[in-house]
């Protein structure tokens, strides 16, 4: 990935200059070094260490805990060699690694984050504060500061690592959706210049010449209204787990003989919600196709008003005389009090309905906003 392949490369050139800091203070404080020539001997081994893992880190393959295993070891190795090249007393100096010994702890932490960066400081700290002698004067203040900042570039660049992964994560998502909505957008565009236009023209003309022309004028215009509400449901924006869109829900049930009219954006609700008010819309639409006739027509209009939503189901049909719904319900037909009020009373909402003779019907089911509602359990 490109973040990772910079921080790799970042690593890469921390070490080759820390080697070039070492060796200056080689040159600067050589007073301090009882084995000069085998300090030497141990950057030279420090300079190969650094060719070999620049290059293997270089392919994501080869990062493997083995190899970065061996990097803490071989680092570990160097600092604790400051015990036989320096001079006794001499602890509180710079070891012979100096910065370098920051190097696994980096590779580490950019690898497998955070934790795992620390660790490797753990390690590291403990073999820099093992070099002191005498062990107590490892304790001051200026011998722990090395391995404090071990610790601190562990847990920073493990972090900042994590995020630059989730970053370049989300950038690569949010390019492939644009790409696909793009995509999507084009295709729109052809299947409305084409195929919808030609379902609105046989649906016009088959209205227009009747009989068994009308059928088939019908059928077109549900197809057209289906094609398109399936053409702007590709542009909703994702939903939070546990939400539905009842917008899309309704949307389905959008033909000839009813319209159904939703704000521009979703209609977030819980998915039990969304559901059960969708099958009480439902509802109310099948008693209008059974009870006024195949020539009525409907109409849902969708309101989210924040805390909850109204939808409204209203018909041109001859309405529900005064008693009727009583004596439905005395009957056993349970339609409206069960599929329609006692869904809707059941999410904690409210289903008002309004008729009269040769008026129509409206049905007014408001539903609050909650994140879910239990669905019932079954009865034995």
């Amino acid at each position: 990935m490109g973040l990772q392949a910079q921080l790799w490369r970042g690593i890469a050139a921390f070490r080759f200059a820390s080697l070039a800091y070492a060796a200056v203070l080689l040159v600067v404080d050589r007073a301090n070094y009882d084995r000069l020539v085998l300090a030497w001997a141990v950057l030279a081994g420090m300079t190969g260490w650094t060719v070999a893992t620049s290059y293997a880190y270089a392919v994501p393959a080869r990062r493997t805990r083995a190899l970065l295993t061996a990097d803490v070891a071989v680092t570990a190795a160097a600092l604790l060699s400051t015990l036989a090249v320096q001079r006794p007393g001499e602890g509180s100096a710079m070891p012979v690694t100096a910065t370098w010994a920051a190097g696994p702890v980096l590779a580490w932490a950019v690898a497998y984050g955070r934790r795992a960066g620390m660790a490797a400081a753990i390690v590291l700290g403990l073999c820099d504060i093992a070099r002191h002698r005498p062990l107590s004067s490892a304790y001051h203040a200026s011998a722990l500061n090395g391995p404090i900042l071990l610790l601190l570039a562990g847990w920073v660049v493990g972090y900042v690592s994590r995020l630059a992964v989730q970053a370049e994560q989300a950038v690569q998502q949010a390019a492939q959706v644009e790409a696909a909505s793009r995509e999507r957008e084009r295709i729109a565009r052809g299947i409305h210049d084409s195929v919808l236009q030609v379902l609105a023209l046989v649906h016009r003309r088959g209205i227009e010449a009747g009989g068994e022309a009308a059928e088939i004028g019908r059928l077109a215009g549900e197809q057209e209204t289906a094609l398109r509400t399936l053409i702007a449901a590709g542009s909703v924006a994702p939903l939070a787990p546990g939400e539905l869109d009842l917008c899309r829900l309704l949307s389905q049930e959008s033909s000839a003989g009813v319209s159904v009219v939703t704000p521009a954006g979703p209609v977030r609700l819980g998915r039990a919600a969304a559901q059960e008010t969708a099958l009480a819309v439902r509802a109310a639409l099948d008693n209008v196709r059974q009870h006024c006739g195949p020539g009525a027509k409907a109409w849902v209009l969708v309101e989210d008003e924040g805390d909850q939503v109204t939808v409204t189901i209203r018909d041109d049909g001859p309405g529900i005389p005064a008693g009727r719904l009583a004596a439905a319900a005395a009957d056993g037909r349970l339609g409206v009090s069960q599929a329609i009020r006692g869904r809707i009373r059941d999410l904690g909402g409210a289903a008002d309905i309004s008729s009269g003779p040769g008026t129509g019907t409206e049905i007014v089911l408001r539903v609050p906003r909650l994140l879910d509602i239990p669905s019932p359990r079954p009865t034995t």
